[in-house]
């Protein structure tokens, strides 16, 4: 063989090994970019996606993720604030996702919940309190959480943070509340409403309900009406609000009203303070028909109808099936209107 055939067949075995190589190294690519998008990232507490995922995993083999016990576990320990607001922001939504995981925690797990509420920094508090309004949608949990009730009030009444006071009064309107948390009630109707009368709809929306709750208890309706207000109060009752505000605004006042013209609350003679809620709305120089009856051409019919439900309850007292007629002494408005 000449050595000009050889140099040619070195030529082609190089360029068969080259050939190979360059396949080997695509192949290998191939892989590695196959097994890193099979590959799952690791599971992360903090994330929505991975708490959906454990969910997901969970119904399909039918057994615990165990990620709720190992948040709670590490509450325990000792932490800083941020750790254990973002732990925290975990057990809500596992709750709300693992729910027989949530329905196996028990009250030891509520109670060390609860004693966030007394951590130094807000931001713990505030997603205590969202955990607390995730675990009261287990019935069995719920006794446990009324515990809270009084110092849920005192946060919302001392410290003046929207979102403090939107998770508190959340929590509060998905509870019952019990007799022996009157008595603190009484002493938070005025920064009730204080946040009722402020400029962030939803806690006001927050507040209007839970007051609407209270004035249907007997107890608790003269506080409420002799509670006092700005001289500006009926500004809640302006069509330009928002409805969602608007809506629960009159449902708040419907409650008044009813409750006032009951027997049971009639048969005191009540003096109430000038600037006082009564006055607002059912005083001599209340402006409330007025603010009716311009809601009733509003826009959304809820709001329309809930306008028209407290006209009605306006003109006429509860107990008309003993009074066969509603004297006008009763009534906001003129006989035209």
């Amino acid at each position: 063989m000449s050595i000009l055939q050889r140099l040619r067949q070195m030529d082609i075995r190089k360029g068969v090994v080259s050939l190979a190589t360059g396949a080997g190294a695509i192949y290998l690519l191939y892989k590695a970019i196959r097994a890193g998008i099979r590959c799952k990232p690791p599971l992360c507490s903090a994330s929505p996606i991975c708490i959906a995922r454990l969910a997901i995993e969970r119904e399909r083999h039918g057994r615990d993720s165990g990620e709720l016990r190992r948040l709670l576990t590490s509450l325990e320990c000792k932490q800083d604030e941020y750790a254990k607001s973002m732990i925290l922001h975990s057990i809500t939504r596992c709750v709300y996702l693992l729910e027989s995981e949530a329905s196996a925690c028990t009250n030891e797990d509520i109670a060390l919940v609860g004693s966030m509420l007394d951590d130094k920094d807000n931001s713990v508090k505030i997603q205590a309190l969202n955990t607390l309004k995730a675990f009261s949608g287990i019935r069995k949990f719920r006794l446990k959480i009324q515990e809270h009730s009084i110092k849920v009030l005192e946060l919302i009444s001392t410290i003046w943070d929207s979102e403090l006071h939107i998770s508190g009064l959340r929590l509060l309107n998905n509870l019952p509340l019990p007799d022996f948390v009157h008595p603190q009630l009484r002493r938070v109707m005025p920064a009730l409403m204080e946040i009722l009368q402020s400029d962030y709809i939803l806690a006001q929306v927050q507040a209007v309900r839970l007051l609407s709750n209270l004035a249907q208890k007997n107890d608790l309706l003269y506080d409420i009406l002799n509670c006092q207000v700005h001289s500006n109060f009926l500004n809640l009752f302006q069509s330009t609000q928002p409805g969602s505000l608007l809506f629960e605004v009159l449902v708040f006042a419907e409650r008044l009203s009813e409750g006032r013209s009951s027997p049971h609350y009639r048969a005191v003679k009540w003096h109430y303070n000038q600037q006082s809620v009564h006055e607002a709305l059912f005083g001599d120089d209340s402006r409330l028909a007025d603010r009716l009856l311009a809601l009733v051409i509003h826009p959304e019919e809820d709001v329309q109808i809930q306008a028209c439900k407290v006209i009605v309850s306006l003109q006429c007292p509860q107990d008309v099936g003993v009074r066969p007629s509603c004297p006008p002494s009763h009534s906001c408005f003129n006989p035209g209107e």
